[in-house]
């Protein structure tokens, strides 16, 4: 790995690796990298404190569940396993949980071929619903990602139909599982009701100051 070179006192790098002295630098250049540089450095404690508090999290948990199996003297099956742990009085509850990484095989383009031979076949007699559902459900996000749960949504439908059992299998087929990421979920009780509430752990959820 190339080592980082300092940056002599005075100057500032620009984004070509340039040194330019400061002097030169508008001052609005100057208060954005200061605005961006101490956020970055937030954003990076945070980040390790998240990585810190899964990795004990887990650790936690599969201690909790090893004592379990000692005093029952059985062994654990596996790492693998979503588990729900509540705090003695019910106000807060812990989840570990287990969620297969899917996506999907050429098979896929068959099974969209399938879905469309139905619905040109039903034409008028088409499920307006079941329509929205096979076009909402093979158009990609903006990014280009595939829908997983819309695509699995399909799978749902029972439709007494021999193309749309034939497109069902295709996409059936066409899934693979790459592996398994583990999540980490805190809960708290919503007053006295038997409603639970997230506790955002990450900044899509966590509610802004504006």
């Amino acid at each position: 790995m190339t080592a980082v070179q300092p940056i002599p006192a005075g100057y500032m790098q620009d984004a070509r690796g340039r040194l330019v002295p400061e002097d030169q630098v508008k001052e609005q250049d100057k208060l954005r990298d200061q605005c961006v540089s101490d956020l970055v450095d937030q954003a990076k404690a945070i980040s390790q404190q998240l990585t810190e508090f899964k990795r004990k999290a887990l650790a936690d948990i599969a201690d909790l569940l090893q004592i379990a199996a000692d005093k029952y003297e059985v062994t654990l099956g596996g790492k693998k396993g979503n588990v729900s742990l509540a705090s003695y009085n019910g106000q807060y509850k812990i989840q570990r949980v287990f969620a297969e990484q899917i996506h999907f095989s050429e098979e896929l383009e068959a099974a969209k071929e399938l879905f469309a031979v139905c619905l040109d076949k039903w034409t008028e007699n088409a499920d307006v619903n079941v329509r929205a559902l096979v076009d909402r459900a093979f158009r990609t996000t903006r990014s280009g990602q595939i829908k997983t749960a819309e695509l699995l949504g399909l799978l749902q439908l029972e439709i007494d139909d021999r193309d749309w059992q034939l497109a069902t299998a295709a996409l059936k087929d066409s899934i693979r599982v790459s592996g398994s990421t583990v999540y980490v979920r805190v809960y708290e009780r919503i007053g006295d009701s038997d409603r639970y509430q997230q506790i955002p752990l990450d900044l899509a959820s966590v509610r802004g100051a504006a």
